[in-house]
């Protein structure tokens, strides 16, 4: 049997030959000694655990057919906590992260430490909602999605990581509404990409649609949640958005366009692009 390194180099030769990143091949097998509690850079040349390889061997031509690694793998982290992740949920990003970072300094500046609600519209695999409840246990944190498997995965999430969200099955912000519930925060990464936009294949073809697309101006869901905002929101709230790189004006006119007197300002990511939007009511 081979040992890893030789592995290793092996598939590198085969991932360039396909036009595929050979650094997936060393990260994943990783992975799986991690899970595997195998040090892979101390038994380097040492030969290849059997259920690693088994693994392995399975999980590459996966791979070889550009889906990715954490749906391969099953699992993703966010903010340093574990999620799984499936095909009913996006993989949460690191710009998403920075989101929860904006989020929870500015509960920290406006509501210093008081017990208040937040909402997380459209979940999915409730890695916004964890993150915050695991950060800030005075949080009383709602999650809501249309897709009841999604929120199969967020409950199984919130399970494995001790996290006490209430969640809501429901389109948008109708579940709040229903239930009379009213929050000081809202937050939520709306599908926002325009049905027209080219998007990479590993994402399109493997990713869930309803959870990546917004219409044709991809501001679809922002309207609809800002059409309704105003049934659940508090006085003096905050509300949270993700969007497009490219959506800074369009979303700060219609935010405008719906909120005459509230303060709406626009965060970059660590990259310098605009890819957060607060609304202060």
């Amino acid at each position: 049997m081979s040992t890893y390194n030789q592995l290793i180099h092996q598939y590198k030769r085969i991932f360039v030959e396909k036009g595929l990143s050979p650094e997936l091949v060393k990260a994943f097998l990783f992975e799986l000694c991690n899970d595997h509690k195998v040090n892979l850079y101390l038994n380097i040349d040492q030969e290849v655990d059997e259920d690693i390889m088994v693994e392995f061997s399975k999980g590459v031509v996966r791979l070889m057919n550009n889906e990715p690694m954490n749906y391969v793998l099953g699992y993703s982290y966010f903010y340093g906590y574990r999620m799984i992740v499936n095909r009913d949920v996006l993989i949460p990003r690191p710009e998403t992260e920075e989101l929860v970072g904006l989020i929870l300094s500015q509960y920290d500046a406006f509501f210093a430490g008081k017990r208040i609600n937040v909402c997380d519209v459209g979940t999915g695999s409730g890695a916004i909602a964890i993150a915050l409840k695991k950060e800030e246990e005075k949080l009383r944190v709602y999650a809501s999605d249309i897709s009841e498997k999604a929120l199969e995965t967020a409950r199984e999430n919130a399970r494995i990581n001790e996290c006490d969200i209430t969640f809501l099955p429901g389109s948008m912000l109708e579940p709040y509404i229903e239930k009379g519930i009213k929050v000081s925060i809202l937050v939520s990464n709306p599908p926002y990409i325009k049905a027209t936009e080219q998007i990479e294949s590993s994402v399109y073809d493997f990713e869930p649609h309803v959870a990546l697309f917004g219409g044709d101006d991809g501001l679809k869901f922002y309207k609809e949640i800002f059409t309704h905002a105003s049934e659940i929101l508090e006085d003096n709230a905050l509300a949270f958005f993700e969007m497009g790189y490219d959506q800074k004006d369009a979303l700060t006119k219609l935010a405008h366009s719906y909120f005459p007197d509230a303060e709406v300002s626009v965060f970059k990511d660590i990259n310098g692009k605009d890819r957060m939007l607060m609304i202060r009511f």
